[in-house]
């Protein structure tokens, strides 16, 4: 007979109605028991070095620090997953959670009926956050370090548009240059990519030099071409 696993949880929050409605939600589950309920920083770091629970969810304002406890929890006990619960929409406590170890990172919510299916998930290796966040995620991962990556060679046969060979041999753009790029390709100007980007004129022309530079091609009009292919692809669109 197929087994329903069973995963202890810890749970957190300073608030007591919250705590009592996360401690229905997981009870009335078979796939949980509830390890601890916790209402303070200290004793959820506490009751998780005492329990060895599963997974633990908490508040991020917990009195005492959530942040901390996180901190303290995934140092002492790695192999516990760590899912964060938060009433607010503040990026940086999202990434602040993650460098804690957070596994999840959710918003609360006035029932919590849809969060069992969530902490299983992140009990059995997959991550949770709310989507909400994700927009958040994808920005933050774009632009924090330079992503690399050639562009698409033409056919053999297709001609370059400046007629000579496609870029010198270290022709990869960071993803900064591919920004002003597809932005130039959008018709926009040296000030409104300036604006868009919340960057320096000067900063965008020395992008705009450098992708020329890079692509092998004499001007910004011919840089934007590369990225659009060859005129005959494009009259088919």
């Amino acid at each position: 007979m197929f087994e329903i696993p069973i995963f202890r949880v810890l749970i957190a929050d300073g608030d007591a109605p919250t705590l009592a409605s996360l401690r229905r939600v997981f009870e009335e589950d078979d796939r949980f028991l509830v390890g601890a309920e916790i209402d303070n920083a200290a004793g959820a770091v506490a009751g998780a070095v005492r329990e060895h629970p599963d997974i633990c969810v908490l508040d991020i304002k917990l009195p005492g620090g959530g942040l901390s406890a996180a901190w303290e929890i995934s140092a002492r006990l790695p192999r516990v997953k760590l899912v964060m619960l938060t009433g607010s929409d503040d990026e940086n406590d999202l990434f602040a959670a993650l460098r804690a170890g957070a596994d999840g990172y959710l918003l609360k919510t006035p029932r919590f009926d849809h969060l069992p299916d969530l902490i299983a998930g992140v009990c059995e290796g997959e991550a949770a956050v709310d989507s909400t966040f994700v927009g958040s995620l994808l920005r933050h991962f774009r632009t924090r370090e330079p992503r690399w990556r050639r562009p698409v060679s033409p056919p053999p046969d297709g001609p370059h548009p400046s007629g000579a060979d496609y870029g010198p041999a270290d022709s990869r753009l960071t993803s900064r240059e591919w920004e002003v790029l597809d932005l130039l390709s959008e018709g926009q100007s040296t000030a409104d990519i300036s604006r868009t980007l919340t960057i320096s004129a000067s900063a965008v022309r020395v992008h705009i030099a450098a992708t020329v530079r890079k692509l092998g091609v004499a001007d910004r009009a011919e840089a934007v071409e590369v990225l659009r292919g060859p005129a005959e692809d494009r009259s088919d669109n």
